[in-house]
């Protein structure tokens, strides 16, 4: 289960496309793009995924996102969260 201290990664079998503000996800599987599962990231998403590097934590993640957009701190934790649940439900990130 991921917790505040985790740090988090994207996995290696996507390809990602940043369109303006916006990213575009494409999971790869045996070297064939699987065009029934793109994601596609509003402003919000694109930072939290700028945000997970491989080095931060959690924790971090959130603490940027309350600076980023001037957000309370339990509704920045819910946003990365729900992000993250999301996001390894579906192999895009991994811990």
């Amino acid at each position: 289960m991921t917790g505040l201290k985790s740090v988090i990664s994207h996995s290696p079998s996507v390809v990602t496309r940043k369109t303006g503000s916006e990213y575009v996800l494409v999971p790869i599987a045996n070297n064939i793009a699987d065009m029934n599962s793109v994601f596609t990231l509003n402003e919000t998403g694109a930072f939290i995924w700028e945000q997970i590097d491989g080095k931060r934590n959690v924790e971090e993640i959130i603490t940027e996102l309350t600076k980023e957009y001037d957000i309370d701190i339990t509704t920045a934790a819910a946003d990365v969260m729900a992000f993250i649940e999301k996001m390894s439900k579906y192999l895009i990130i991994r811990e």
